[in-house]
């Protein structure tokens, strides 16, 4: 059985096309204060659902992939992580870590500081989470 992974690869895609638009500093500076927090609002939540999205189909991808004994099903994010870049679908679990402690601090709290934290890791986030959907198309 093979992940049906359309809504991933359409989550990564909006999240893409979001940075490519809060990213563009002509395009922002054109803007007013506004506009610049709403694209930003929507950068951390095209983050927040690439992010989910992404550990569900690591997680899903190991219970499909593996028996419960070889895969040493993961009790915790961190140990999914690991797990995944073990078996090959994550290059570094270290940069997930970040993701991880990024999106704690979007779930639990709105701090305008925490928020730029947030918002400058979508862009790495949509290169990582576009190499993860890669490798589980590869070893699907």
């Amino acid at each position: 059985m093979s992940l049906d992974l359309t809504t991933f690869e359409k989550a990564i895609d909006q999240l893409q096309q979001s940075v490519e638009v809060a990213f563009d500093d002509n395009y922002m500076h054109s803007q007013s204060e506004t506009i610049r927090n709403i694209i930003m609002a929507g950068v951390i939540q095209h983050f927040e659902i690439v992010y989910e999205l992404s550990w569900k189909f690591m997680q899903r991808w190991l219970k499909i992939n593996f028996n419960p004994e070889q895969a040493e099903f993961p009790r915790t994010r961190k140990d999914l992580f690991r797990l995944a870049a073990k078996v090959g679908i994550l290059e570094n679990p270290l940069e997930w870590f970040a993701y991880a402690e990024a999106r704690n601090m979007t779930s639990h709290t709105y701090d305008e500081e925490e928020a730029e934290k947030v918002f400058l890791l979508a862009p790495p986030l949509a290169i990582a989470a576009e190499k993860l959907l890669i490798r589980l198309k590869e070893n699907g």
